[in-house]
């Protein structure tokens, strides 16, 4: 048994577990207070009059009968199609995420196998073009996409996308091929391997949580883009994120809340279930990036 000396005093248990329980509230209201309101009228959730109205549904009841509607996804996903820019957000990062993990396990790889001097400078660079703001790289695109006629197409965001998200990827699959060991190379050169083969066979099982992890996180800043695909995307092309504004409408033209509000908690559920879902491989991934050697 542990001594007294190393047991934890009560009161240390009772306030770090009171804060992870405060914390986990904060953290979880917004998205299910997004969730009850989507069942709702705009009348009821937004009430000025008495905020209680988004609980009982009151002017929810008296329009349909009951104080629980699913009018704003109809509305959403039947009168204005926002399954076609799901559709069209899922084939966007399914081709970032695919073209930023192919670019980036081969440079990851032979960054981190190089021994010239160049490589610290390449990755500096990268660095450099993610910290820019994606507004200032996406200006520098609209000229030619207006000219060659090839604004408002999926495939020229996908291209803007994995060249702002490919420093990233770059960056932390050179961490992670760096965190394993030489010696795995020049064993399998041994045996009878070509590099490629090595890498292929020996060096990419050994790292597969750390190819899963940054996939997802190519996918989240694919799935999460506003500024590229606002700009980029015509109308008829938009992805979720850019058309859950859209409902929200302008100063000019007249928006619908609460479709953004359904549209918001189909484009959020998703990625709770991702993460859910791949949450083993990403804690093994990020600590497989953390531990050198």
């Amino acid at each position: 048994m542990a001594s007294r000396a190393q047991r934890t005093p009560a009161s240390v248990l009772l306030l770090s577990n009171g804060f992870i329980v405060l914390w986990l509230i904060i953290a979880a209201f917004p998205f299910f207070w997004i969730l009850w309101g989507s069942f709702k009228v705009e009348l009821d959730f937004f009430s000025i009059a008495d905020w209680t109205n988004a609980l009982t549904g009151t002017n929810t009841e008296a329009a349909y009968g009951r104080p629980f509607t699913g009018a704003g996804y109809f509305g959403a996903f039947v009168t204005e199609g926002f399954w076609r820019n799901g559709i069209n957000t899922l084939i966007v990062c399914f081709f970032v995420v695919c073209t930023s993990l192919t670019i980036g396990t081969l440079g990851g790889y032979a960054l981190s196998r190089s021994g010239f001097r160049y490589t610290f400078w390449l990755l500096i660079i990268a660095l450099i073009f993610r910290a820019m703001p994606p507004a200032t790289l996406v200006a520098g695109y609209l000229l030619p996409f207006f000219e060659w006629n090839l604004w408002g197409i999926l495939p020229t965001t996908i291209v803007v996308l994995v060249a702002i998200n490919q420093p990233f990827t770059l960056w932390m699959l050179h961490s992670f091929f760096q965190s394993i060991p030489k010696e795995l190379d020049e064993s399998a050169k041994v045996d009878g391997c070509t590099q490629f083969q090595a890498f292929r066979h020996v060096i990419i099982p050994v790292m597969w949580p750390g190819v899963i992890t940054t996939g997802l996180f190519s996918f989240l800043l694919a799935y999460n883009d506003y500024v590229v695909t606002t700009v980029l995307l015509s109308e008829n092309n938009r992805t979720m994120v850019p058309q859950i504004a859209a409902f929200l409408g302008t100063t000019y033209t007249e928006g619908n809340v609460m479709f953004a509000v359904s549209a918001v908690v189909s484009a959020t559920a998703p990625l709770f279930i991702l993460v859910l879902f791949f949450q083993r491989q990403i804690v093994s991934g990020l600590t497989a990036g953390a531990v050198k050697g």
